[in-house]
Parts: structure tokens; C-alpha cells; sequence
């Protein structure tokens, strides 16, 4: 498959005009159908629902533009990484991160890494354990900073020097700001905002011997902002970690920690089984670095 046909694909999907896209990338329209034509044969799948001016992406169409969109980058990074040279790093790195304090620790090594090796880019991406673990997995991400628990059995890890503390975050105006600690007879009087992750809900249980088909739970969340604003809004509690207080520095919130103590820490994982390029390599040495020294 010629990456100029994917090129095409994308624009027509984009405009979903066969006209405006031709006009877009300076071809014919009969040639610009042509090729579309030929590369749903090629697929063996239908892309577009063709309503008279209108090109709609089918399900299949959706899929590929999905997969598809990731390519031109991909092929732009590997060019970047085959021209690496030992005297001057260039190239771009995927990592994808979770919300917490590890924010911190990570954005100091990767300002300290451009610094020696300014031409090298980062995209940064942030999100859940599940979605990243996506990412990671289809390749989207080079690596990975999760909070535990990870299901890491399948990936290259280092595990990073900083902790989070699991607890209730609530207004500090609440009468339950008053106690030192929360327990799993107050979590069952309270209308909760819960972590969408399974695993991580089970772990929590387990610490606290929580039966959740006691709890009381209006809202699961994967990131913590909409939900912070939810929790602002009405008479919520959410289960998170120290950190969502730290990031949003928010006088009106406060975080009171379970009891009995439930803490995690974070790992840095790549792919197993993958080919770690030379800017990957020198990363993954700054970064092991920088967390035996922490």
C-alpha cells in the first residue's frame, strides 16, 4: 500500500468531499476516486457511504482512518531515528502519562534530557493505566509512566521513587474534614465518585476488606478533572490520591487518607520484545539515572 493513497484516504476522510479533498492535494477528482475505489478493493471492505456530495466513513472506514492516521508520524519519527548520529541525538519519543505527582519527576528528567539533547522531541500523552497500557501496546507510546497496580508481567519496567497515598477527597467545609482517617464504614454512608479500573477498586477493597456492593456509587472517572468539577458541584465524594489535591491546589478541597494505610508507587514501562532505538536507549539510561539517585 503506497503511503501517498493513505495520505489521500486521510484528507477524503477529513473533508468527507471527494472535490475538496482533490482540490486539497492538487490531483483530479476522477483520479482521486480512482484510488479510493481501488484501495476499498484492495481492503476488500467498503470505506465510504457515498450520499450523493458527501463521502461518510463506514465502520470499517473509521477503523482504518484510526489506524491509518498513525502512520504518517510513525514514518516520520523512524526517518528522524535512522539519522541519529553518536554525535548529535535527533528523533521524537512517545510517552504517555498518568495524572499524579510522578508528573513532576518526569518533566524535571525530560527538560534536564533536552537540554543535553536539544534536537530530540517529546509528544506527551495523558490518561488512565488502561489507556496508556493501550497505547503502549499498540505502539503509539514508546513508553509508559503508571501508577501500581500494573499488570507489567508483559513489559520492560523501572519501578520510580515516588509514592502516592490513596484516600476520600471532600470539601473542607464537610464535617468528615475533621478526621485524621477514613474507614469502610464511613465509605458506605457516602454518595462516591469511584476510579473506573477494576483493578485498582479491587485493590482498595482488599486493603480495606470493602464488600462494594455496599457502596453507594454515582459516578466512576477516569481522569480526575471532570470529576473534580462534579465533586465541586455537588454533594460527592471521590476516592483518589493525594496528588489530584496537589495538582489542582484547590483551598476548598482537602484529602483525608484510608485507614487501614493504602500507598503505590510508579514504574516506567516499555514494550517487550521491541526494538529500542538510540534515543529510546539513551532516555531509559537517563531515567534509571535519575531514579537510583532520587
Amino acid at each position: 500500500m503506497d503511503t501517498r493513497v493513505i495520505k489521500y484516504f486521510l484528507t477524503v476522510a477529513q473533508t468527507n468531499n471527494i472535490t475538496h479533498a482533490a482540490q486539497q492535494l492538487h490531483v483530479t477528482q476522477p483520479t482521486l476516486s480512482r484510488q479510493m475505489i481501488e484501495l476499498e478493493k484492495e481492503l476488500g471492505v467498503t470505506l465510504f457511504d457515498r450520499k450523493q456530495r458527501r463521502m461518510e466513513l463506514t465502520s470499517e472506514g473509521i477503523l482504518f482512518q484510526q489506524r491509518a492516521s498513525t502512520i504518517p508520524s510513525l514514518l516520520s519519527q523512524t526517518k528522524q531515528e535512522l539519522q541519529n548520529t553518536k554525535e548529535e541525538l535527533t528523533g521524537v519519543l512517545n510517552i504517555g502519562c498518568v495524572v499524579s505527582k510522578v508528573s513532576k519527576f518526569v518533566m524535571k528528567i525530560i527538560s534536564d534530557f533536552q537540554k543535553k539533547y536539544p534536537k530530540v522531541s517529546f509528544n506527551l500523552y495523558d490518561g488512565n493505566g488502561d489507556l496508556l497500557r493501550q497505547r503502549l501496546d499498540s505502539g503509539l507510546e514508546d513508553f509508559a509512566v503508571l501508577i501500581e497496580p500494573v499488570e507489567a508481567a508483559k513489559y520492560n519496567f523501572i519501578v520510580l521513587p515516588v509514592h502516592e497515598q490513596w484516600g476520600l477527597i471532600t470539601k473542607k467545609s464537610d464535617q468528615l474534614a475533621a478526621k485524621h482517617s477514613i474507614t469502610k464504614s464511613d465509605l458506605y454512608k457516602l454518595p462516591l465518585i469511584i476510579p473506573t479500573r477494576n483493578i485498582v477498586r479491587d485493590e482498595i477493597s482488599d486493603v480495606l476488606k470493602l464488600d462494594q456492593t455496599k457502596l453507594n456509587i454515582m459516578a466512576t472517572n477516569n481522569l480526575p478533572s471532570n470529576a473534580y468539577e462534579l465533586l465541586k458541584a455537588g454533594d460527592y465524594y471521590m476516592l483518589g490520591i493525594q496528588g489530584i489535591i496537589n495538582s489542582f491546589h484547590d483551598p476548598e478541597l482537602t484529602f483525608i487518607p484510608f485507614s487501614p494505610h493504602k500507598d503505590t508507587g510508579h514504574v516506567l514501562a516499555w514494550r517487550k520484545n521491541t526494538v529500542v532505538t538510540p534515543v529510546m536507549e539513551k532516555f531509559l539510561q537517563e531515567f534509571a539515572d535519575q531514579a537510583e539517585n532520587s
